[in-house]
């Protein structure tokens, strides 16, 4: 195992956002947590330092933890390529999909047990007793049973699933179910995705959440915004006043760097183009190759200024994902198969991950530079990349499935796409807010505003210590 460091973040900060009423209550938990795990550690474990939702949110709410004197910690999982595929099957089952078709017998219990059992003996050199560990998402679960007798309190915590069961949920819960039966906690994002045979006393639901202050999601000057994009190579803009240094995690500078190689088909985007975006992995769930069939099956319908950007992280930089590289061939191959005409409005980013921070700054950049930002997945555990955009002020069009439906108000604060695989009724809901600029407008100030009440990380530590201090029965 791998320990990730973390700089502390002052939770004053994030008060300055809240109301007095919810910051004064932020502040009153920050302490309650101080002596409630005062010689206590809080250990993380998940399966990549970057790369995806639960990374960025650990990096955050662990930095916050630290900066009210709280001792958390983060582990992450060394694992081979056997073992990864096999998790990447188990997260595609959990969403309701075959995946690779790979069986779920005994020969895959084996190959997962045996890289568990030797990250466990390395857990166990860090946990001591009356510490707490929180495990993430199923690449975990097999950690539960080595705790025991560790004298720490052992919470698991999936943030996948799907809103109904069918055989291959069943198939993937069936799989992990006899590893989860000595936890003391088990958190969901939300109660559609919970197995029926999970303790209700054991039970917490805990969406997840967004920082506003993090390199992804922090204000941007349109000059600066600009200047990065230009820079990096990813959208043709004329010389400015903007500046090419940013924030990073850790609170130094970084500057942004000229790419090569970021398209993996299309070229650089024009400066002058109203973009449509997509920002997620490249993951068979988040259908990019259903959005870029939407398009261009109905471009005829879209304003000639009007792009397509799929944009994903640089395929070996997630080192939990195997199947990206697959993905982004299927994209390309589409890419291929079009008119010249079309190949020019459709553009397919392959952001590098070598500068976490950098990534996440053009990220920021291109979420503020897109007209619409679309989230066309077929199954979603919550969303982050829906959650951006909308604190960004950015009108959204998704598929009303899983998370995102907690997120977006259908019309108020987003547009909804009632099926995901509805391609001419995801066209019709670009072309709406595309030819209304009011209605785009106050669907992005919505979005923003929900965000604020319901999704910052103010909500989502309280929800921890109350947690905490339940388990620890103080």
């Amino acid at each position: 195992m791998k320990e990730v460091q973390i700089d502390p973040m002052s939770l004053e900060r994030l008060a300055g956002l809240l109301d007095p009423k919810r910051a004064e209550l932020l502040m009153s938990r920050a302490e309650l947590a101080r002596r409630l795990l005062d010689g206590r550690s809080i250990w993380n474990v998940n399966a990549t330092a970057s790369g995806g939702g639960v990374a960025e949110m650990l990096t955050t709410l662990l930095a916050y933890s630290r900066g009210a004197d709280v001792d958390a910690r983060w582990l992450v999982l060394d694992g081979n390529p056997e073992f990864f595929r096999l998790t990447k099957r188990l997260h595609n089952l959990l969403h309701g999909s075959a995946g690779d078709g790979g069986a779920m017998g005994d020969a895959e219990r084996e190959v997962y047990e045996s890289v568990l059992a030797s990250n466990s003996e390395s857990l166990n050199e860090h946990v001591k007793e009356g510490d707490i560990v929180l495990l993430h998402d199923p690449q975990t679960a097999g950690l539960v049973e080595g705790l025991q007798g560790s004298g720490a309190k052992v919470i698991w915590r999936c943030h996948i699933g799907k809103d109904t069961t069918d055989e291959q949920t069943d198939l993937g819960w069936e799989f992990l179910k006899p590893y989860l039966q000595h936890c003391d906690g088990v958190i969901f994002s939300r109660a559609a995705y919970v197995p029926e045979w999970v303790d209700e006393e054991t039970l917490r639901l805990i969406p997840p959440s967004l920082d506003p202050f993090s390199t992804k999601n922090a204000d941007l000057r349109k000059a600066d915004g600009e200047a990065t994009l230009r820079c990096a190579g990813l959208v043709d803009l004329a010389e400015g006043d903007g500046r090419l240094t940013f924030e990073r995690r850790d609170g130094s500078e970084g500057t942004v760097r000229p790419h090569e190689d970021l398209f993996a088909a299309g070229s650089v985007i024009p400066g002058d183009a109203r973009l449509v975006m997509q920002v997620s992995r490249w993951d068979r769930l988040k259908d990019m190759t259903g959005v870029l069939k939407s398009f261009v099956d109905h471009l005829d319908r879209f304003p000639a200024d009007v792009h397509l950007a799929l944009v994903g992280p640089e395929v070996s930089g997630v080192s939990d994902d195997p199947e990206g590289a697959e993905v982004l061939e299927e994209c390309v191959a589409l890419w291929e198969e079009l008119p010249a005409e079309h190949q020019e409005r459709v553009h397919l980013v392959a952001l590098p991950m070598d500068d976490v921070d950098e990534n996440a700054h053009m990220v920021n950049a291109l979420q503020h530079h897109a007209t619409v930002v679309v989230q066309k997945s077929l199954v979603e555990g919550f969303g982050l990349t829906v959650t951006e955009p909308m604190w960004k002020g950015k009108p959204v069009v998704a598929s009303k499935v899983g998370g995102i439906q907690d997120q977006i108000v259908d019309g108020t604060s987003g547009l909804l796409l009632d099926d995901p695989e509805d391609l001419e009724g995801f066209a019709d809901l670009l072309v709406r807010v595309l030819e209304d600029e009011e209605l785009a407008a106050e669907l992005g100030r919505k979005a923003r505003e929900r965000v604020r009440e319901m999704f910052l990380g103010d909500r989502h530590l309280i929800q921890y210590v109350q947690l905490f201090a339940e388990l620890l029965e103080l």
